[in-house]
């Protein structure tokens, strides 16, 4: 768990000095440059998310279960999920309601994700994962929300509808093949 931990520090503290320590995270960018922070940024989140992957799948090894398993969550999970895709196709598909809506659909998506992964899994990994990954993306929604933000281009019925198409194929493919394929585990078959 020690790893799981220190990826966790790592991955989400640097995502985090955005939103908690914007003068700070100015101030390094003036000392070091722009390509250097950049560069810095990216290090720290690649090794934090190996140090995550790692310390997750050795926790796997020996979980600690901390409840029961409540029938029916998984499927809870798998529907949360598909609203969690279709956030996740909003930020990147172009002039579509949910985005100009939401204004931050990606955030939302690791925030829906989180908490379905929450309400499915029983073990103290779990929580440590999906719990800081949900605390991360509150902080972040909220400090984002309270930035100025340059008014979203309008969305339209076409770019919706490709958002639409684009995160139901995403929840069908993780849904039915790409979660057992890398993880191991069928979200439905459980």
């Amino acid at each position: 768990m020690t790893w799981l931990a220190l990826g966790l520090a790592l991955f989400l503290g640097i995502h985090l000095t955005r939103a908690l320590t914007p003068q700070w995270r100015t101030a390094q960018m003036a000392r070091l440059g722009e390509k250097r922070w950049k560069g810095l940024y990216t290090l720290a989140s690649l090794v934090g998310f190996g140090l995550i992957l790692w310390g997750f799948s050795q926790a796997r090894l020996n979980p600690i279960v901390l409840w029961p398993r409540i029938p029916g969550m998984n499927h809870a999970a798998a529907a949360l999920m598909l609203v969690a895709m279709i956030l996740m196709a909003a930020a990147y598909v172009p002039r579509n309601h949910f985005k100009a809506k939401l204004q931050h659909p990606m955030t939302l998506s690791v925030k829906v994700w989180a908490f379905a992964h929450l309400l499915a899994n029983n073990t103290l990994a779990d929580v440590m994962l999906f719990g800081s990954f949900l605390v991360w993306s509150i902080l972040v929604f909220r400090a984002a929300r309270r930035r100025p933000m340059p008014a979203p281009a309008a969305g339209t019925a076409a770019g919706t509808a490709a958002t639409l198409v684009v995160g139901i194929a995403l929840w069908a493919l993780f849904a039915f093949w790409a979660h057992a394929a890398w993880l191991g585990i069928a979200p439905l078959g459980r």
